[in-house]
């Protein structure tokens, strides 16, 4: 904004100039005065308050006589400085608007001095003079806000990287140690990763969950993919894992995989790649959530798909090329008996059907199996193979040919 004043209105600014330091320092006691802030020296030194201060006068009272033809170049450069140094915006602009009061006060003071005509003349100007104060106020804002929004991405880069020295798996524990530190996270605890599909670049996968996870005192970090969002949650004593997996599933536009929970950030690394294992272990296209479970052979199924698959198949043999309908009878029976030990008549109480049934079924899937299951390497052999269809369920579906 720019306006011409009249010479009486340019002589009183150049008069209020000649006491530019005695403004200065009754502006400074004032904004001390009201605003803590400024008065603890928590972000801005006196020094750099009181230099501010008299480049901002100096530069608005140029302007007020009409010799000024910069644009608001100071204002700007305290915005960003201001933002650097972490003040608050509003103090800042309660600063602005003491300040401004103060050297209005000052310029009807000195026109009063000069008689009549020059208080005319300042009061004809007022309403240009504090669109120059609007003017002001709104290039801080705006510097500040650019300047914050460059330092918080700064910040947001920042920890995504030190955030991918875990995930790509720290090499030792004093690492682990200071990254937990940077990231503002435990070392030890209850921790979760999370693997959250993208399914369009744009679209953030998890809409506002960092926010309500703070909300409920919930740390996290995050680090951005093409393909998808890796979030490391930090779990509070009093919220279980399973609160937080149903607020991610509330807000997710698509697949979502859940590592188990682990104890040290260390252990970050391979619960990504169990995390993404869950992730991928569900139907494409579709709305969904899954945490793999932590079984002992787990490490070694996730390590290669191939080669797990194959392993099923040599052990399953032509069990997987029966219809659906007897295949997961079979499967689901199998299951039902390792997990009560190898006891038909347990196993005959849970899937409710008579214990010669189950026993049928365990020959029939003995002679698929071509081993006898009091055979313990057999078992083992089974075990196994149910664990990796519980891990890949599509290792479980109908083998064509």
């Amino acid at each position: 904004m720019g306006f011409t004043p009249s010479s009486s209105v340019a002589t009183v600014a150049q008069t209020l100039l000649s006491q530019v330091d005695d403004v200065a320092d009754e502006m400074l006691r004032r904004i001390v005065d009201k605003i803590d802030v400024y008065a603890d020296q928590t972000f801005v030194d006196e020094a750099d308050h009181r230099r501010s201060l008299v480049e901002n006068i100096v530069h608005i009272l140029t302007r007020v006589s009409g010799e000024s033809s910069d644009r608001l170049q100071v204002a700007e450069d305290l915005g960003r400085r201001r933002a650097e140094q972490g003040a608050p915006l509003p103090e800042i602009l309660r600063a602005y608007r003491i300040g401004f009061t103060l050297l209005w006060e000052r310029l009807l003071e000195a026109a009063r001095a000069a008689g009549p005509q020059a208080v005319d003349a300042l009061l004809d100007s007022a309403t240009d003079i504090w669109i120059l104060a609007d003017d002001y106020s709104s290039t801080v804002t705006e510097s500040y806000r650019a300047a914050m929004s460059e330092k918080l991405l700064a910040a947001d880069r920042r920890r995504s990287g030190i955030l991918s020295a875990l995930l790509d798996g720290v090499p030792d524990d004093a690492s682990a140690w200071e990254i937990a530190k940077l990231l503002e996270l435990p070392y030890e605890g209850e921790f979760l990763v999370l693997v959250a599909e993208t399914t369009e670049l744009d679209v953030d996968p998890l809409p506002g969950l960092p926010g309500r996870l703070g909300a409920l005192s919930i740390g996290s970090a995050w680090r951005s993919r093409p393909d998808s969002e890796i979030g490391v949650v930090s779990l509070p004593r009093n919220v279980d894992a399973g609160r937080v997996m149903s607020l991610v599933e509330g807000v997710a536009s698509a697949r979502v995989g859940f590592s188990p929970k682990f104890f040290r950030l260390d252990g970050t690394a391979r619960a990504l790649r169990l995390a993404q294992v869950a992730l991928d272990s569900l139907p494409a296209g579709r709305r969904g959530a899954r945490q793999l479970a932590d079984e002992p052979q787990t490490d070694l199924l996730v390590r290669d798909l191939d080669t797990t698959r194959r392993f099923v198949r040599r052990v399953l043999g032509d069990l997987l090329r029966l219809p659906d309908d007897e295949r997961t009878t079979l499967l689901n029976t199998a299951e039902v008996w390792v997990s009560v030990q190898g006891s038909a008549a347990a196993a005959s109480r849970r899937l409710y059907c008579h214990e010669n049934t189950v026993r049928h079924r365990l020959h029939r899937l003995e002679d698929y199996m071509e081993a006898s299951l009091d055979d313990p390497r057999a078992v083992g052999d089974l075990t196994t193979a149910l664990q990796a269809i519980r891990t890949f369920p599509q290792l479980g579906e109908r083998v064509d040919g």
